[in-house]
């Protein structure tokens, strides 16, 4: 059963003058370690960058209460399976959120392109009988 979901548009033009500004303290805040790993290795590192940025906030836009707040990017984790799906992987406070709010699972989907980068996120449940 589908209990929330969210979407969310970055321009990425806007995430590079960020981060040009700010550089690698914003994204240490923001990424893990695999996630820069994945990202700055490309060739187009901004884009990869900004729609897992998107996924994340997508994320958050999905669970919709107050209790987000309390929750750091940086537990959220975008990375790709083996066959390149984008996954969610979530530690620390997302975590908590994810079971307390009784979310089996997160199910997102990334685009991108040299201007804009959008994620979708739809958090399903176990039909309570």
């Amino acid at each position: 059963m589908i209990v929330g979901s969210g979407v969310d548009l970055v321009e990425i033009e806007d995430l590079k003058k960020t981060l040009d500004k700010q550089g690698d303290k914003l994204i240490k805040r923001i990424f893990t370690a695999k996630e820069m790993d994945y990202s700055l290795n490309k060739k187009a590192s901004t884009e990869h960058l900004a729609v897992r940025f998107a996924a994340k906030e997508a994320v958050l836009k999905a669970f919709g209460n107050e209790k987000i707040k309390s929750v750091r990017l940086r537990d959220i984790e975008i990375l790709n399976d083996k066959n390149g799906k984008p996954e969610v992987n979530l530690s620390n406070s997302a975590e908590k959120l994810k079971v307390d709010s009784g979310i089996d699972r997160i199910i997102i989907s990334l685009s991108h392109t040299k201007r804009f980068a959008v994620a979708s996120a739809i958090l399903t449940k176990e039909r309570e009988v």
